[in-house]
């Protein structure tokens, strides 16, 4: 059995700890792998390791650093095929939908290469008698970020980019359930000029966690992952002096107004709802239909779109649309919600539950199931499910759709379906919500904008990627300066070469 790596100073590094956590293929319920857990000692050595490459890496100007970035993101496109079946063998996506996982990790690579425009400070001429006034960005140090298994290498990327291109140092701990794509992605950072060090890959569990966010020389920590996860690591991190963005979970909801295309409003819920399995922070887990003559008539239309969804591994072929859940436990987790929210009174228009797929028997499969007649007491409504299951609350007014969505604990993202102009510009005012799609159900923005959540969703006052990315990786310093003697002697005619 392959037994995997660390990245530290440049090369793959076994590790010395004896534990080891088990890499699974979820459509097979097969170990494919071993990963080492360091060890606190293991950590401390590569953030030691990192805060000394950093110096050097800082003091390059950050023109050089893009072009870092620029050969990064050409690497990650030759790549593109090698890294999804990477995401694909670890993770269960299709293919196509690992390619897009690859692809918005690669979009923000190519905002990074415009880091110098992203890292300019400002200047005043003259702000009193003979004094300038001027500000600038530097970097922070080391930073850490603490990535989930559900984008293996999206949010590496979002992590990495605006960090490294920014001039810090990353520790970067990948869940221990997809670790290769974040091993290979350092590699073809070094491989584009990325000094040894800089980019250090930890693997560990809750251990490794804490030793990270109790670390003295880590100055940030981003996260993604559940709610509580986020809290507690938001928490410990502010604790401990350190900046922390944190992002947990989500329920996002899609408000479909009587005025809307239906059949257009169907087909996003589906795809918005099952891609990836459901396990997605931005999937549309609610659908809230305006009127009962809407719910009915878009149930009318899921129900032969859902029940047409082909259920298969990454290697069944391009048209799969959807494969395994990650573990056995989430597949038990959502089926015994999917019990609750019979026994609770929903109706049970689809039952995803029990599908088996010849020669995959032990896989992590769920089939879709979706729900009508869904109450927002019942735990199928309260909780994230996070897999290939869709809620549909019925509202008898706009605003009683608009309340629900405002009420809900979370508000990372939120769509509406509508004609009416009025109406969407009121929900995109008035929602809680940090992302919100208008006939768009997954509106998560380009990189050039930025990615957040509100309530209990995110954790911390910058988002990710975006202005905001180099704002939380880097910090301001002001300078005020008066001179008294006058210009040094001395002629220079030619423009000097950047060194």
């Amino acid at each position: 059995m392959e037994e995997l790596s660390h990245w530290i100073d440049g090369k793959e590094v076994k590790g010395t700890s004896g534990r080891f956590s088990d890499v699974m293929n979820p459509a097979t319920g097969e170990v494919i792998a071993r990963l080492p857990l360091a060890t606190p000692a293991e950590l401390d050595a590569a953030v030691k390791s990192a805060e000394k490459a950093q110096v050097a890496w800082a003091a390059t100007n950050p023109q050089r650093r893009a072009r870092v970035m620029m050969k990064f993101g050409q690497l990650i496109q030759d790549n593109m095929d090698a890294l999804a079946e990477l995401v694909s063998r670890e993770h269960g996506k299709t293919l196509p939908d690992a390619r897009g996982d690859v692809q918005r990790g690669l979009e923000v690579i190519e905002v990074c290469m415009g880091v110098p425009a992203m890292l300019k400070g400002e200047f005043t001429d003259n702000a009193g008698p003979g004094i300038d006034l001027y500000s600038m960005r530097q970097p922070l140090g080391v930073v850490a970020a603490i990535t989930p298994f559900n984008f293996p290498a999206m949010i590496p990327l979002w992590k990495m980019g605006p960090a490294l291109s920014a001039g810090n140092a990353m520790i970067l701990k990948p869940s221990e359930r997809v670790p290769s794509t974040s091993i290979m992605l350092a590699k073809l950072a070094q491989e584009a000029g990325l000094p040894d060090g800089v980019l250090q890959v930890v693997n560990g569990d809750k251990e490794i966690v804490d030793a990270i966010l109790d670390h003295p020389t880590v100055q940030a920590v981003g996260f993604v992952g559940s709610t509580p996860i986020a809290q507690y690591i938001y928490g410990r991190a502010a604790t401990n002096g350190k900046r922390a963005q944190c992002f947990g979970g989500a329920k996002n909801h899609m408000l479909i107004m009587p005025d809307a295309d239906l059949d257009k409003a169907a087909d996003a819920l589906v795809g918005a709802g099952f891609g990836a399995a459901g396990e997605r922070c931005m999937a549309i887990s609610v659908a809230v239909p305006v009127g009962d003559k809407t719910a009915d008539a878009l149930i009318e239309r899921l129900i032969p779109k859902i029940e047409k969804l082909k259920v298969a591994p990454y290697t069944a072929g391009e048209d799969v649309d959807f494969g395994p859940v990650i573990t056995k436990a989430a597949q038990e987790r959502i089926n015994r919600l999917i019990d609750s929210g019979v026994e609770q009174g929903a109706k049970l228009v689809v039952d995803g539950r029990g599908l088996k797929i010849q020669g995959y028997e032990n896989g992590f499969f769920c089939g879709p199931s979706l729900f009508d007649n869904v109450t927002r007491d019942m735990d199928i409504y309260k909780e994230e499910i996070f897999g290939p299951v869709l809620s549909t609350v019925r509202a008898q007014s706009y605003e009683d759709a608009l309340n629900l969505v405002m009420d809900n604990d979370y508000g990372n993202g939120t769509a509406i379906y509508t004609a009416d102009g009025d109406t969407a510009r009121d929900f995109a005012s008035r929602v809680n919500v940090g992302m919100v799609g208008i006939n768009f159900p997954i509106p998560v923005p380009l990189s050039y904008y930025t990615f957040g959540g509100w309530k209990k969703s995110a954790f911390g006052d910058l988002n990710q990627y975006g202005p905001d990315a180099f704002r939380f990786y880097t910090k301001t310093k002001t300078v005020t300066a008066r001179w008294f003697s006058g210009i040094k002697d001395g002629v220079a005619l030619n423009f000097k070469a950047m060194d």
